[in-house]
């Protein structure tokens, strides 16, 4: 009996203490999301005109290897 008392009370500390981490991890990890979302819309911004610039490239270049091969 005193058994079933204490592993009782072991798991009901186990799950608040459960609880009480995972609401901080929680708090954690979607602030550590917001920083990843943030750093990678960052990182598209830095490179959209250098995709453009290379697709604007690579058409001129299509272009004028047409033209070369008509002459």
């Amino acid at each position: 009996m005193l058994r079933n008392i204490v592993k009782t009370l072991s798991s009901a500390a186990a799950m608040l203490w459960g609880a009480s981490a995972s609401a901080a991890l929680s708090t954690e990890v979607g602030t550590a999301i917001t920083g990843l979302q943030t750093d990678a819309l960052a990182l598209v911004d830095l490179l959209w005109p250098m995709v453009a610039a290379v697709t604007v490239a690579f058409v001129i270049f299509k272009l004028f290897k047409r033209g070369i091969a008509k002459i």
